[in-house]
């Protein structure tokens, strides 16, 4: 629904309501579209996403991250063979 500025004003806490149950509301500024309007949704992005069926859920949980030790880094820059299928040697085989 389309409101000009002057009556958003006039009647600012009705907008507001109308806004929180869910109408998306259009402020015009002289018939010219300005602004928008809506409510603020309380459940997370994941949850919502989830109800509308656009994802599912993990069936498993992921596995830890393992962080490299120090001569596993110091290997990998000497030229030694590089071991792993981390991101970072995506980007390595990428860039050559």
């Amino acid at each position: 629904m389309d409101v000009p500025v002057s009556t958003l004003r006039a009647e600012l806490k009705s907008w507001i309501e109308r806004a929180r149950a869910g109408e998306e509301v259009v402020i015009t500024d002289r018939g010219v579209p300005v602004a928008r309007l809506t409510g603020v949704q309380s459940a997370d992005l994941l949850t919502d996403l989830v109800r509308q069926g656009l994802i599912t859920p993990a069936q498993v949980s992921r596995p830890e991250h393992v962080a490299p030790t120090t001569a596993e880094v110091a290997g990998a820059g000497n030229g030694a063979a590089r071991t792993g299928s981390g991101l970072s040697n995506l980007v390595r085989r990428i860039r050559r």
